[in-house]
């Protein structure tokens, strides 16, 4: 059993050590928004900026002041009110009666063989006119140069799709927590720093920023190809890159800023429709998940606790790597990076939010999302 112990850990040190100095190495060679100018006039293509809102009344009127303060000499903006039932059309309404740029599309019912967001960001994209497409969410923020400097950043990479990581607004020990552990385990799950590499599969997206050219957006087949993705905006990125066309990601700190879910409560329930989805509705895929979680940021605390010899030397190894990238995590994000030791709570819980969300999907058969029930076998023919 001790053996045993010495290899497992072997192993998994191993895999810490040479995955997380790709990972980490390659986080740092991302680009970092601020290390960019802000393009003249005559350099900026006219952009459409388009977001879907529905019942968003508490966040909206704040991220609106900031779309429409944004220095940029072309810019229009699509907002979409998706079927709300709070406030929201009356203040998109309000909004635009006094911002000339502000362009405002009501849907009042949802189609068959679609999903609310796609649907709604679909019809944002008929009604644009711009030459670059930004899809954001409605409740982002953003500073009055980050188009400027977005376009500079584009123009240097030769990008045709650009993503932007921005900030996170957090409050509190959960948040604190949990959010930088999620972007984590994004970091090793997806490999930003291979994005831009045609040769690597590897692709992303985020709903905060996501940056296109119109013409790419329509060879890849628009909204329309992901009509029923539950995670819309990560699929975006992977058609794009299977049109073989060249994306890329950047460090955007707070020119992007967003509010997330607030508290632990609702971060549980805020994920409760994306995680099975991120896992292709697969029980399987996501069983596989659960057990990586735990055995890799879990099981090593267990073996400096519990073991001896080789087998708590090793397990020390996979834990202080994770623990440093976590404390990177934190200080990027704006957080202190003593909350690094909280790393196997934040895989303890993030295990949970993924069996809670497929358990829920699989036994409600489907999602609801905003209110609108889909069918869990329409969603899996849905999938790209």
């Amino acid at each position: 059993m001790h053996l045993f112990g010495i290899l497992f850990f072997a192993l998994l040190a191993l895999l810490w050590i040479v995955y997380g100095l790709e990972t980490a190495i390659g986080a740092v060679r991302l680009p970092w928004f601020k290390d960019f100018p802000s393009a003249a006039d005559s350099e900026c293509p006219k952009i459409s900026l388009i977001f879907a809102a529905r019942d968003e009344q508490e966040k909206l009127p704040q991220a609106l002041a900031t779309l429409l303060e944004i220095d940029y000499p072309q810019l229009e903006i699509i907002a979409v009110d998706d079927r709300s039932t709070d406030a929201t059309p009356r203040i998109l309404d309000n909004f635009a009666s006094t911002h000339p740029r502000l362009h405002v599309v009501h849907i009042p019912e949802l189609p068959a063989g679609w999903l609310g967001k796609p649907h709604a960001l679909q019809k944002g994209y008929e009604a644009s006119t711009g030459d670059w497409l930004l899809f954001t969410d409605a409740d982002v923020k953003f500073k009055p140069d980050t188009l400027r400097r977005t376009i500079t950043l584009l123009r240097r990479f030769n990008f045709d799709h650009l993503t932007l990581f921005g900030d996170v607004e957090m409050i509190g020990f959960w948040e604190r927590a949990l959010i930088p552990f999620f972007g984590m385990f994004f970091q090793f799950a997806i490999q930003p720093h291979k994005v831009s590499n045609p040769r690597s599969t590897a692709y992303v997206g985020v709903g905060a920023f996501q940056m296109l050219k119109r013409s790419v957006y329509e060879a890849c087949g628009t909204h329309r190809r992901l009509a029923l993705e539950v995670v819309d905006d990560v699929k975006l990125g992977k058609i794009v890159k299977m049109g073989a066309f060249r994306s890329g990601v950047a460090i955007a700190q707070d020119a992007v800023s967003v509010r997330w879910h607030a508290g632990l409560t609702n971060l549980i329930r805020g994920v409760e429709k994306n995680f099975f989805a991120a896992a292709q509705f697969s029980p399987l895929v996501a069983l596989g998940q659960f057990l990586a979680l735990l055995l890799f940021n879990v099981v090593p605390f267990a073996g400096v606790s519990l073991g001896h010899g080789w087998v708590r030397v090793l397990a020390a190894v996979c834990v202080f790597v994770p623990l440093c990238f976590l404390a990177s995590v934190d200080f990027v994000m704006g957080v202190s990076p003593f909350y690094c030791v909280t790393l196997p709570l934040g895989a303890v819980m993030f295990s949970y939010m993924l069996l809670r969300s497929t358990f829920i999907t699989l036994k409600q058969g489907g999602i609801i999302w905003r209110g609108t029930f889909y069918k869990l076998d329409e969603l899996r023919r849905g999938v790209v």
